[in-house]
């Protein structure tokens, strides 16, 4: 026997489980609670109905309006011949796979339905046995809606951790290959300004090329192993230490970069790796629109917060107007400023941006906090 069949012929077991014994039951029971002078064509009758309940009840999932609507038919049938049978057995199993399934604007309708059939037990049973009856349907309904409003809960919450993964893989995949991109176009043009008069220093520049593209290959590789189940160790986060590498290629294009780092230690890796990716962004801008001459990157441990700023001497004074600077310009056509807002504002920190005083230059400074903000400090989950 296949595994496809045994599968199959599991799945058609589990389906006939339920409705295989209701219609069983539901056709012994009109006889059992029927009346003594009952005709025996209208007991006949009743067990019909209850067989035709059970085996609509195979269909119950796929089509559970259908479906009660001929338990609820049926339910009237048996109620009138057998009273004593006090619960529409059938439709209470219809109204749970409904209710679970359905919205309140469908669900509602259907249990009123169905306490409208049970309520018939106040002509033939004692009040309480009736109250009781009528109780149990609306105890169904909101067990099932409760179930539904799970469901409902894991679905939003699993849709929105793959939009925010998504989310965070772009802003990774934007920083890794737009700094990159950036620093190969700056490399070779510097590589052919000076092909001919400096081969040495244009030999340089495409050594820093090469260096700058297999970096970028790493990172792509590490992006892609977010999709398998393990993570990779081999490929840690970026963090401080690597602010260096950052830098060195832009040295290596002929612009000056100075570099200080005055933290007491290990930082929480979350605000290592955000503060690594705005000085890559911010880098980033300098070289395509700044046209700057020389650039400083400074991050700090102050108390409880670290400050990241990337400054500039290039084209600040046009911040204004959001046209040719480093930033803006950035923020006008991709991720930029949006992207180092939103990882600081992950952390419960901020971004502030704009052109130096004076207007010589451009300002990128960052604060991010170094304990998890709490829920009144305006973080973010």
């Amino acid at each position: 026997m296949s595994h496809s069949f045994r599968s199959r012929t599991s799945r058609a077991a589990r389906r006939l489980a339920v409705p295989v014994p209701m219609a069983l039951w539901l056709a012994v029971l009109v006889p059992a609670e029927a009346g003594a002078g009952t005709p025996g064509a209208v007991v006949l009758l009743g067990s019909l109905a209850g067989v035709v309940q059970g085996a609509a009840l195979y269909r119950r999932r796929s089509h559970p309006v259908p479906v009660l609507a001929v338990c609820l038919v049926g339910g009237l049938v048996i109620q009138l011949i057998a009273p004593d049978g006090i619960f529409p057995w059938a439709g209470l199993v219809v109204l749970g796979s409904l209710a679970s399934t359905r919205s309140p604007r469908v669900s509602l309708p259907a249990l009123a339905a169905l306490l409208a059939l049970t309520s018939l037990n106040f002509r033939t049973a004692p009040s309480e046995e009736a109250q009781f009856a009528m109780a149990v349907p609306v105890v169904v309904w909101a067990l099932a809606e409760a179930v539904r409003n799970r469901r409902a809960a894991v679905a939003e919450a699993s849709r929105r951790a793959v939009t925010e993964e998504q989310a965070r893989i772009a802003r990774e995949l934007h920083d890794v290959i737009a700094h990159s991109v950036s620093v190969v176009v700056v490399q070779a043009a510097a590589a052919d300004d000076v092909f001919d008069e400096r081969p040495d220093q244009a030999r340089s520049a495409l050594r820093a090329i090469e260096s700058s593209g297999r970096a970028t290959l790493a990172e792509l590789r590490r992006l892609l192993a977010v999709v398998r189940p393990e993570p990779d160790e081999r490929s840690p986060q970026p963090g401080l230490d690597r602010l260096g590498e950052l830098a060195e290629p832009l040295r290596a294009a002929g612009l000056p970069v100075s570099l200080t780092v005055r933290v007491p230690g290990p930082l929480p890796a979350g605000v290592e790796v955000s503060a690594y990716r705005i000085v890559q962004e911010a880098l980033t801008n300098v070289l395509r629109h700044a046209r700057a001459r020389r650039v400083e990157v400074s991050a700090r441990a102050d108390g409880d917060v670290l400050e990241v700023e990337v400054t500039d001497d290039g084209m600040g004074s046009s911040a204004g107007t959001g046209a040719g600077t480093g930033v803006h310009a950035g923020a006008r056509g991709g991720f930029g400023l949006a992207g180092m807002r939103e990882r600081a504002a992950v952390l419960g920190g901020t971004v502030a941006a704009g052109p130096r005083p004076g207007g010589a230059g451009f300002r990128v400074h960052a604060r991010l906090p170094l304990r998890a903000p709490t829920p009144s400090e305006g973080g973010r989950p």
